[in-house]
């Protein structure tokens, strides 16, 4: 039995990468046209949303999404979410209609062809350089300027503990809302881990939940008020993850 489960673990994760690969190749010259300028940045996020649907499809997985407070089209966000998985970028996608850029790992602009498109649309980040750091907080402070939303896992990785729910949060994501006066969206990602972890025999097809929570606002707050709305939407996020829990431990007693 556990021979079988390898093989299909293994299968499994190569079908995940043929799926991430097949859709950039089919709409390889339109993104590339729509990578020339920044001003074309919306419409590679419509072909982007397209891409992560058919992985999601394509994988066996479901969402289902439980939203307190919807995204205004046109208007900039900072979204923040807790990351257990490669699926997070997907599901993220096709959450919201209004073009957001993430701030990712550099680690990701090596894989083969999505790298390409990684590097180029997304705000790169090496975690142990401090002027890495300083340029993402300059081009995130120019995205949003553009009219965009930015979108920041802000633990800063997924944790190396498998026992830690939710890591302590960095406060890049917290000082740019802030200096912007922009809302801040917290989202929950429930299955995530449970579906397509970065463990390599891992995983299945099934259901993933997302809680879209209200936004906390920022305006009229100053940089003195960071450690406390960093503390509040950690705690939102962490009061979902063990809401989650329990009506999973409920469901499967």
């Amino acid at each position: 039995m556990r021979a079988l489960k390898i093989i299909f673990w293994t299968l499994w994760r190569i079908w995940f990468y043929i799926l991430m690969t097949f859709p950039i190749l089919i709409m390889f010259p339109f993104l590339v046209l729509s990578i020339l300028k920044e001003s074309g940045y919306p419409y590679f996020f419509k072909m982007a949303r397209i891409w992560a649907k058919i992985i999601l499809f394509g994988m066996g997985f479901r969402y289902k999404i439980d939203k307190s407070q919807e995204m205004e089209l046109g208007k900039s966000y900072m979204i923040v979410a807790n990351h257990t998985s490669m699926a997070d970028i997907m599901l993220m996608l096709v959450l919201t209609k209004n073009p957001f850029v993430f701030v990712g790992k550099k680690e990701l602009s090596k894989v083969p062809i999505f790298g390409f498109f990684y590097k180029r649309t997304c705000i790169l980040v090496d975690r142990g350089s401090s002027k890495s750091r300083m340029e993402v907080f300059d081009r995130a402070q120019k995205r949003i300027n553009q009219g965009l939303s930015i979108c920041i896992f802000p633990e800063g990785g997924v944790p190396d503990d498998e026992a830690i729910l939710l890591d302590t949060f960095k406060d890049g994501a917290f000082r740019l809302a802030l200096e912007h006066e922009i809302p801040i969206a917290p989202i929950t990602f429930a299955d995530n881990k449970k579906r397509f972890s970065y463990t390599f025999l891992s995983g299945s097809p099934g259901l993933m939940r997302v809680k879209m929570h209200n936004h906390v606002s920022t305006v009229g707050k100053t940089a003195v008020d960071r450690k406390n709305i960093r503390d509040e939407v950690r705690d939102i996020i962490h009061t979902q993850l063990v809401a989650f829990a329990k009506k999973s431990s409920k469901n499967y007693s």
